[in-house]
């Protein structure tokens, strides 16, 4: 049943508005993981910037002396700055021969040696890497990925305790700035969800604690230049996460500190060519490229200041396992989300502002373009179809949905009415992913999104 009531909400440029001036100055800030598997897709993508696993293990496999680089291939690199595309190297996987721990997960021998001793291992690798990738225009390094999955759990990074990853991100943050002031050293990219979900504080939160105890912190500027954060399947949680951590910093007086959303996506199950076994979720190619769309607009007004989806390809993906390729495993194919991915490229590149703002049936975010139109991003957070109206800011407009299929539209007694479909819903897990996006743009002004919906009249109004 349609519903009824009436909600007003009037978006304004000043409320809950986030500034994208600094995404300006840098490269596109949507990225991608791992778009060198297909160079020519990924350039057509528009990505600005690419993450891409520097494995310690393969460059080094027996000794301290070997330096293999095949790992991470010069062509691989040269596509990528050919395509303005910038890379962020993964530094991940101890060797055997560099732990008294588990290869690969093991904490590195010597950590705890001045970085200019031979035998803190990871001090020479980090150096090794940092001065033989400068040249090839790698200045951007994360250091581990996700030490926050406990070991009883699937995807199990790193057996050292918080102590540990706090000592490898010193070290790689003195050596690396030594070696090219140009470094830019991330935190390692976190779950968030595995600690909460414990009762813990979110490890981001512990580890800046332990970094602001150090008293010699803040003459090396906090050993780090950006918090990274790993955020998949639930549409809202991208805006509360994101926002939390960046008040987390703010708080401990890191105001320009950047964020990063490292990896996001939401992976189908339901795909005519490829059917997953185990599904977390079901969800079908239409939820996953609007989830896209709705993690990149809400990053945006939490703060973020970069987003990739995870990732371009499943490479090697095992029958019935879970892809989040934005291309099809079978045969590379696009997805609904590669052309999501695009939009968000393309059309979000080129922000001022964005402002987001609910009502208990939709979620809106609006953004102010540097070209002096507006878009309104909007979609429906409950199991029921609803209404939403835009009130124009002209004698016309243009509707796009996730793929960008654009159409233009006149509005009806100064108004633009679009409907739209239920959010994803299961049992238990409530409404977690929004329903399908529209995007409706037009020259900037201010404006009403009125949500219609059942019993008494509502208005939000924000000055």
């Amino acid at each position: 049943m349609m519903k009824n009531w009436i909600i007003v909400l009037c978006l304004c440029t000043g409320l809950l508005t986030v500034s994208a001036q600094d995404n300006q100055s840098q490269a596109n800030p949507f990225g991608i993981v791992e778009g060198f598997w297909f160079p020519e897709t990924t350039c057509e993508l528009g990505v600005g910037w690419e993450r891409i696993i520097f494995n310690w293990e393969q460059h080094q496999p027996e000794s301290p002396d070997d330096w293999f680089t095949l790992n991470v291939d010069d062509r691989w690199l040269r596509a990528a700055d050919a395509c303005d595309r910038e890379i962020v190297a993964l530094l991940k996987h101890t060797p055997a021969w560099a732990t008294d721990g588990t290869p690969g997960i093991g904490v590195p021998r010597g950590l705890t040696l001045p970085v200019d001793d031979p035998d803190n291992l990871w001090a020479n690798f980090v150096r090794r890497s940092v001065d033989y990738y400068a040249s090839r225009g790698v200045n951007h390094f994360i250091i581990w990925n996700e030490p926050d999955i406990d070991s009883d759990t699937y995807g199990y990074e790193f057996e050292g305790t918080l102590e540990d990853y706090y000592q490898m991100l010193r070290v790689a943050y003195i050596v690396a700035k030594d070696t090219n002031p140009a470094s830019v050293i991330h935190l390692a990219g976190t779950t968030y969800w595995h600690d909460v979900n414990e009762g813990r504080a979110p490890y981001m939160t512990r580890l800046v604690d332990r970094i602001l105890e150090d008293p010699e912190a803040s003459a090396n500027d906090y050993y780090f230049d950006v918090l990274s954060l790993h955020i998949y399947f639930r549409t809202e949680t991208v805006y509360d996460i994101v926002n939390e951590m960046r008040e987390m910093l703010d708080s401990n007086g890191l105001v320009y500190k950047q964020i990063w959303i490292n990896e996001t996506n939401a992976a189908p199950t339901i795909d005519p060519a490829w059917t997953v076994q185990r599904p977390v979720f079901n969800l079908d190619l239409q939820n996953q490229a609007d989830f896209l769309v709705q993690s990149a607009v809400l990053a945006l007004a939490a703060g973020a200041d970069r987003i990739a989806a995870y990732k371009l390809y499943d490479q090697e993906l095992a029958p019935g396992a879970e892809s989040f390729g934005i291309l099809s495993p079978p045969d590379a194919s696009p997805r609904p989300a590669y052309y999501a991915w695009q939009t968000v490229t393309q059309h979000f590149d080129n922000i001022t502002s964005a402002t987001f703002q609910q009502t208990d049936n939709i979620d809106v975010v609006y953004v102010q373009h540097s070209n002096g139109q507006q878009s309104i991003v909007v979609w429906n957070r409950t199991d029921t179809s609803t209404t939403a109206t835009i009130s124009a800011t002209d004698d016309k407009a243009y509707l796009l949905n996730a793929q960008e299929h654009e159409q233009l539209i006149r509005p009806e007694n100064d108004t633009y009415t679009l409907s739209l479909a239920p959010a994803r819903c299961e049992q238990g897990e409530g409404c977690f992913l929004g329903g399908a996006v529209a995007i409706l743009v037009q020259p900037d002004s201010q404006f009403t999104v009125r949500d219609l919906t059942p019993d008494n009249p509502i208005d939000l109004n924000f000055d």
